[in-house]
This record gives structure tokens, C-alpha cells and sequence, in this order.
């Protein structure tokens, strides 16, 4: 496994893990857990998103010579799991859980999904295309970590 696969693939472990605690809040009724716990799985989300959109695909972009393949349907998908994010965090503003759980299990299957894409191929192509430079494109999106409030 390549240094940019390990390193994202570890970023999707993390999130998985915020995700779960989230829901076990909600499932459990604890309308403060849940929103301190969703809160920080959206938080984490979005940083994951923007390591992923202002580091890893412009780097790969370049080094590819490809804006139109598969970063452009990971960005696609990225909006699809805000929305949903936005979703679930409406849902905890008014109290509904059962809004919540519909739109976590949309969520997890769109995570899945996109997570296997990224796992199985965005990031091995990335490790190769970006072979020289992948200290580099780790350091910016570890960066980008610093820079957040997470």
C-alpha cells in the first residue's frame, strides 16, 4: 500500500469511526451526544474533503494531465455527502431522529461506495502518478489539518 493510500484510507477509518459514534448517540436518544458527536464527524468530514479537493486532486490533476476523470466524479460525489450531511444536521436542529438514521443510512451507503472508489483506485493511481511528489501532497494536506479547528 502506497503513502497516499495508507494516509487517506486512515482518514476514512477515522471518519467511519466518528460516524458510528454519532449514530450510537442517536440511537440511544441523547439528543447533546448526538449533536457533539455528529458535529465532530462533520467536522472531520469536511476536512477530509477539503485535503482531498485543494491538495491530492489538484496534484493529481497536474501530474496526470486529467481534470475530467475520476476527481471530477469524487467532487460530484463529495457535494451528494454534503447534502446529506446538511440533511442529518437539519434533522438534529429540530429534534428528529428518525430523519437522522434515514439520512445516516444514505450516507453510509454513499460513504461506502465512494470510500471503495477512492481505496481501490483514486488513491493507488495517485501513489504512482505521484510517486516523486507524495511527501509533498501529504505535508499540504497535513497542513491543511493544522490549519483546522479539528
Amino acid at each position: 500500500m502506497g503513502q497516499i493510500t495508507r494516509f487517506m484510507s486512515d482518514g476514512h477509518r477515522h471518519c467511519d469511526e466518528l460516524f458510528a459514534a454519532a449514530e450510537e448517540a442517536v440511537d440511544n436518544g441523547d439528543l447533546v451526544a448526538s449533536r457533539s458527536r455528529f458535529q465532530a464527524f462533520h467536522t472531520a468530514m469536511t476536512h477530509h474533503f477539503a485535503m482531498e479537493e485543494q491538495a491530492l486532486f489538484p496534484a493529481f490533476e497536474e501530474a496526470s494531465g486529467n481534470t475530467m476523470g475520476p476527481t471530477r466524479v469524487m467532487r460530484l460525489e463529495h457535494q451528494q455527502m454534503r447534502d446529506v450531511l446538511a440533511a442529518m444536521a437539519a434533522a438534529l436542529a429540530t429534534d428528529d431522529l428518525e430523519e437522522y438514521l434515514g439520512e445516516a443510512e444514505t450516507l453510509l451507503i454513499l460513504m461506502q461506495q465512494h470510500n471503495i472508489k477512492e481505496e481501490q483506485m483514486l488513491y493507488p493511481m495517485s501513489d504512482r502518478f505521484l510517486e516523486n511528489s507524495g511527501d509533498a501532497v501529504i505535508q499540504a494536506m497535513r497542513e491543511l489539518q493544522e490549519d483546522s479547528p479539528v
